[in-house]
């Protein structure tokens, strides 16, 4: 029981440590949310992400913690159509393109885990499409001398590269995390193990030391 309560304190300081919402500025509105959660024994947790249509929308989930390392992960569109359902993976990567208008459901699943809870972190990207406002504009600016293309696409370059530079570092975070709760959980492990073969051996040489002693301990006779 003391160590279930030690593990989930430790579960709990890893949540705290780890926790990260994330909201950045793009060409237009963004929704970009990484969020580390306690997903409880036996439970399911749901999250909500509105978007709008014709839009790109990329969900990555990993399991950091827990044992297993394992959660069920289903997708349902805001038409009530399930997009995605995986039963007991680590990780996963899911895409949907185009996107509805509405509240898309991301579910994690722990039902088949009666014991033991699951820390988990998840990350929701939204790539919007911006491209008519360039039309709009450059239809309004008729001199215009710059060329509003390259410039666009000058501009996408750079935020999708520090998109990516930002989800790269956000993932690394998260591997770090499971590592080290991996390591702590091994080190565990190890002590444990070695504290018992270290008093089976200490036990086995009494025993050996005794076992000897008692044999020369017998009546001595003396020859006449």
């Amino acid at each position: 029981m003391h160590c279930v309560m030690a593990a989930s304190a430790q579960l709990c300081l890893l949540a705290c440590f780890t926790l990260t919402v994330g909201f950045t500025l793009a060409l237009g509105p963004n929704q970009d949310v990484e969020f580390t959660f306690l997903l409880p024994a036996g439970g399911t947790e749901c999250f909500y992400q509105t978007t709008a249509r014709n839009h790109s929308m990329e969900v990555e989930y990993q399991v950091i913690a827990g044992s297993g390392l394992d959660v069920g992960f289903s997708l349902i569109s805001p038409s009530g159509y399930r997009l995605v359902s995986d039963f007991r993976r680590s990780d996963g990567i899911h895409t949907v393109d185009p996107t509805e208008d509405g509240d898309y459901r991301l579910c994690f699943d722990n039902s088949f885990s009666k014991l033991s809870q699951k820390m988990v972190f998840f990350e929701v990207i939204i790539n919007h499409q911006n491209q008519d406002e360039w039309v709009d504009f450059a239809a309004a600016e008729s001199l215009v001398e710059y060329k509003l293309d390259d410039i666009r696409e000058t501009l996408d370059s750079v935020y999708r590269r520090l998109e990516k530079s930002r989800q790269v570092q956000t993932v690394l975070r998260a591997f770090e995390a499971r590592d080290r709760y991996l390591l702590e959980d091994n080190l565990w492990r190890v002590s444990f193990w070695s504290c018992v073969s270290l008093f089976v051996m200490l036990t086995v040489a009494v025993t050996q030391i005794y076992t000897l002693r008692r044999l020369f301990d017998g009546p001595k006779r003396v020859c006449t």
